[in-house]
């Protein structure tokens, strides 16, 4: 027997396995990652159910949500079925999914230890395929906020220094934690990371403003300078 996916439309399978409906009776939770892409792209191609085209998406992205949010819309455009108002769907969703993770990061009040600046940076750094240099800003070892200096390459980011400064003193910070991704997942410092982070804390040290520490994220794992003796 043929999968019934292949040759019968969504409309017509029954309810229980329709995603909308699914998601109804049983809740979003009962659904799979492709149905819910599904409900999304509303509908599939000749060849194929909105169900059975998404799952072909995911498994272009390794059935990982985090590398499907990587894809651009024109990457997503040239599957079948897709067009730009789907794709638009799809990345706005995972954009909201992803700010969903940055906000509940940013429920740390405070950061106690390397991991906890990891918890915090990971939903904004660990799927970006280019380099972003970000800071975290803390008031009264209180963290208050976040946000990006500077955006590079695939391989280098450039951070002027002089920003930097400014934006901790007009957020009136008191420490604060840098930290930049390696897309690459090579967590290693290279000698011109370790330059950028003298700097910076010299920088900040006569401001009487405290870097506690430098964070290199490489996909799910990361690179503490205070952990390694760097800092």
């Amino acid at each position: 027997m043929k999968d019934k996916s292949i040759n019968i439309p969504i409309n017509k399978w029954s309810e229980n396995d329709r995603p909308r409906e699914k998601l109804l009776n049983k809740g979003v939770s009962a659904l799979s990652d492709a149905e819910l892409i599904a409900i999304l792209i509303g509908s599939g191609n000749r060849q194929e159910s909105a169900v059975d085209l998404s799952k072909r998406i995911l498994l272009s992205s390794k059935n990982n949500l985090d590398l499907l949010g990587t894809f651009s819309i024109e990457q997503l455009t040239e599957f079948k079925g897709i067009g730009q108002a789907k794709a638009i769907s799809i990345v706005a969703a995972l954009e909201i999914g992803r700010r969903r993770n940055v906000s509940k990061a940013l429920e740390v009040k405070s950061i106690k230890s390397s991991k906890d600046a990891f918890n915090i940076l990971s939903p904004v750094l660990s799927d970006k395929t280019k380099e972003e240099f970000w800071v975290v800003y803390l008031k009264k070892n209180v963290v208050s906020g976040m946000a990006l200096i500077s955006s590079g390459g695939l391989d280098a980011s450039m951070v002027d220094i002089r920003v930097l400064m400014k934006k901790l003193l007009e957020k009136e910070a008191t420490s604060f934690v840098v930290a930049h991704n390696h897309p690459s997942g090579n967590k290693q410092p290279s000698e011109s990371d370790k330059q950028l982070t003298k700097k910076i804390f010299d920088a900040a040290n006569m401001l009487n403003i405290r870097l506690l520490d430098h964070i290199i994220v490489a996909k799910q794992s990361y690179f503490s300078f205070v952990d390694n003796g760097i800092l």
